[in-house]
């Protein structure tokens, strides 16, 4: 991705696509015609670990990119030994193979070396000071802007694909830790000197008279959202102004959050929120996408307890498998893959042949799968890396519209199916009379798969009535941008990207837009609970040893706000009281 020579130009391609709809349904609204949907559908070909040529179209090989294999498959430049939290440095002596190691030691008392083993020290010292510097300063957002931009083409590349291979498969847990650790030492800085009293739901405001105001900006905000609920303009417009006067984008976590719903509710007030959601989210490129990911890496649980979740569940029940077949439903970037396609190069016997569908939203134009073709290529020289035999099959179309014949069901595969967060962009009963979600799950369970591994967002932000949605929104996020506050400077270009490029669009969409407009929809795990049970699965035992080693790497790692425990078989995680994320298994009932 970091080596795509207009990659700070495209845009996200899950944002792209739903920007493309919401903006042919505005057209259609013009013209007073009822707008259908496309259910245009493209299936890629299979891609294989051996199609490693550009294509007639100058598709981008990403085989060649500093990760070179024999004949035999075995690395000959880039030595890994990493799952969720390690890595080698390209520099490190040729290996003869990919070899990896997941076992917890038994010797000391040390956090599992599946979320902490660390790297063999052999970088060049003056090169790692560079990357670095490179990884806490951000990615910027310009060519010629990195620390060896007077390198050749190829050195240039090798370096990116490093810092790719860092970001993708989580970096060496000392350079996690120290960045950790010196975030938090700054934003403990900052937050002492503000005064800041923390979850109060207060924040300082501008200084009168040589003292700083508390404003409590959930009041405001709680108060002009039952003037714009009630259509008072008036009450609302003096409600925002007081609001404005205090909110900021650059501000503590109060005054950024209080930005965003103020940003969200006068869009709903002037009936613009389908046009301001689609102006904004036109503006995510795939570079930020990665940036946005690296920051979650660091600085929560939640990226990867999930991935060390689905990886350990889907390597146990293909643990004698010879063929494995994963579905991912909303694949995008396939950043959590690598890891597992490490992990079953470790397994004794050999590795299964793997197979991966990916299954996320069609783009506009004449290639609608195009970036799913592109997640297939790097999956597909990871594999290769690994002599892991792969092949990918890319769907582009939306999770509803998929029929069980797309997918090519093998009796003779393990089959595994995941969903990362995603079903909750799906409508249900409430928008569609045939509910989607319902249509997807029962499509699942018809697959009968040896596991459905579920990870959901929990809010219970589906609902119609729009207070009872805004209060749900504003205490979710409360969460989420507080974790931020307390773990990550202010400053840092990641944290304002992923406020401005996630948090914020997710709350404009939340707040400001109805019907199918909507496409926010997350539920509580106790919704989907009753959701899945209905369609007819029935829910797996949680894995303790995933959940103790996931719990010790938090106590160890993270802020002790950060909470990681079990209800009822789903594993939550959450920061301060509030469950923000939830995961579990399933299988179908008979």
């Amino acid at each position: 991705m970091l080596m795509e020579e207009d990659v700070e130009e495209r845009n996200c391609m899950f944002q792209e696509s739903l920007a493309l709809e919401a903006t042919e349904k505005l057209f259609y609204d013009i013209i007073r015609e009822k707008y259908l949907p496309p259910d245009d559908q493209y299936t890629a070909p299979f891609i294989e670990e051996n199609s490693g040529n550009p294509d007639e179209n100058g598709s981008i090989d990403f085989s060649s990119y500093s990760r070179n294999a024999t004949s035999d498959g075995n690395c000959v430049e880039l030595g890994r030994n990493f799952d969720v939290g390690e890595y080698k440095s390209p520099h490190v002596a040729p290996q003869p193979t990919c070899q990896s190691s997941f076992s917890s030691s038994s010797s000391a008392k040390r956090v599992p070396n599946i979320f902490n083993d660390s790297p063999n020290n052999v970088v060049d010292k003056v090169k790692k000071q560079h990357a670095d510097k490179y990884f806490r300063d951000g990615w910027r957002g310009k060519k010629n802007s990195h620390p060896w931009d007077l390198e050749s083409k190829e050195e240039r590349s090798s370096k990116q694909a490093e810092m790719f291979d860092r970001v993708l498969l989580c970096g060496p847990e000392e350079d996690e830790n120290a960045l950790r650790e010196t975030w938090q030492n700054e934003t403990t800085k900052t937050l002492q000197q503000d005064g800041q009293s923390k979850g109060s739901g207060k924040s300082h405001g501008r200084k009168k008279g040589g003292k700083k105001d508390l404003v409590d900006f959930r009041s405001l905000l709680t108060l002009c959202a039952q003037a714009v609920a009630a259509d008072d303009r008036t009450s609302a417009n003096k409600q925002l102004r007081q609001i404005r006067q205090h909110a900021s984008s650059m501000g503590d976590g109060m005054q950024r959050l209080a930005h965003y719903f103020a940003n969200s509710l006068e869009a709903r007030l002037a009936g613009s929120g389908a046009q301001m959601y689609e102006a904004i989210t036109t503006k995510a490129s795939a570079a930020n996408v990665l940036k946005i990911y690296h920051l979650l890496i660091v600085v929560s649980p939640f990226v990867k307890v999930t991935n060390f979740f689905s990886n350990k569940s889907i390597a146990e029940v293909a643990e004698k498998s010879e063929r494995l077949h994963v579905i991912d439903f909303g694949i995008l970037y396939g950043f959590s893959w690598p890891s597992l396609i490490q992990r079953l190069s470790s397994r004794p016997g050999g590795p299964p042949k793997l197979r991966i569908t990916g299954i996320d939203l069609p783009e506009p134009g004449f290639r609608s799968a195009e970036r799913l073709e592109e997640t297939g290529r790097r999956l597909a020289d990871y594999a290769k890396c690994f002599n892991v035999p792969f092949e990918f099959n890319a769907l582009a179309q939306k999770f509803e519209t998929v029929q069980i014949e797309d997918l090519k069901l093998d009796n003779d595969e393990v089959l595994a199916v995941r969903s990362r967060y995603r079903f909750r962009n799906l409508p249900d009963e409430t928008v569609v009379a045939e509910s989607p979600r319902d249509s997807v799950l029962t499509l699942i369970r018809k697959m009968n798969p040896d596991v459905f591994i579920h990870a959901i967002v929990n809010a219970a932000c589906d609902t119609p009535f729009f207070m009872t949605r805004f209060r749900e929104a504003l205490f979710h996020y409360s969460a989420l941008f507080d974790m931020l506050e307390e773990n990550v400077p202010r400053n840092i270009l990641e944290r304002m990207l992923l406020e401005r490029e996630v948090y914020g669009q997710e709350i404009m969409n939340i707040i400001a837009c109805e019907g199918l407009e909507r496409i926010e929809r997350p539920e509580t795990y106790k919704q989907w609970q009753v959701r899945n049970e209905r369609i007819g699965f029935r829910q797996l035992p949680l894995d303790q040893e995933v959940v103790e080693e996931a719990k010790e790497w938090v106590k160890s790692c993270l802020h002790k706000d950060f909470i990681i425990d079990e209800d009822g078989q789903w594993l939550r995680l959450g920061w301060k009281g509030r469950i923000t994320y939830a995961m579990s298994s399933w299988k179908p009932a008979c």
